[in-house]
């Protein structure tokens, strides 16, 4: 089992940047496939950016990309993920989350793919 703990939000300008990091606690965290999602009020929770186990192999979600980097430590048993020239539609809850998932699967951006989550952290973009 793995816990899942997210920190790092809060109020931010637009075209400002933020780090957001994952804390994990438990057995064989640097087995999982690691995903950061967002949910905004109202949408669906929505795939932001994945990372392989070795930290190898990244993915970014359409709306995202060019500005969301995730990146992992091991040996720390963190996931960052760092987000630049933050919009206004950035805003959301982010989650990390941690599963069995081969990055060729094709099933990384797929919420029902993760079985650990962590409780959040919220991002609030200001215009």
């Amino acid at each position: 089992q793995v816990q899942l703990v997210e920190s790092g939000g809060g109020l931010v300008q637009a075209g400002g940047s933020l780090r957001l990091s994952c804390a994990a606690s438990g057995r064989s965290f640097s087995r999982y496939f690691i995903g950061w999602f967002r949910q905004a009020p109202g949408k669906e929770r929505e795939f932001a950016a994945g990372i392989s186990w070795s930290g190898g192999w990244t993915s970014n979600g359409d709306s995202v990309k060019g500005r969301f980097t995730i990146s992992r430590d091991n040996a720390k048993n963190t996931v960052d993920l760092q987000i630049h020239s933050l919009k206004p539609e950035d805003t959301a809850v982010y989650y990390c989350a941690a599963g069995s998932i081969g990055y060729g699967s094709g099933t990384y951006y797929r919420s029902g793919s993760y079985a650990y989550w962590g409780q959040g952290t919220q991002v609030t973009v200001s215009s």
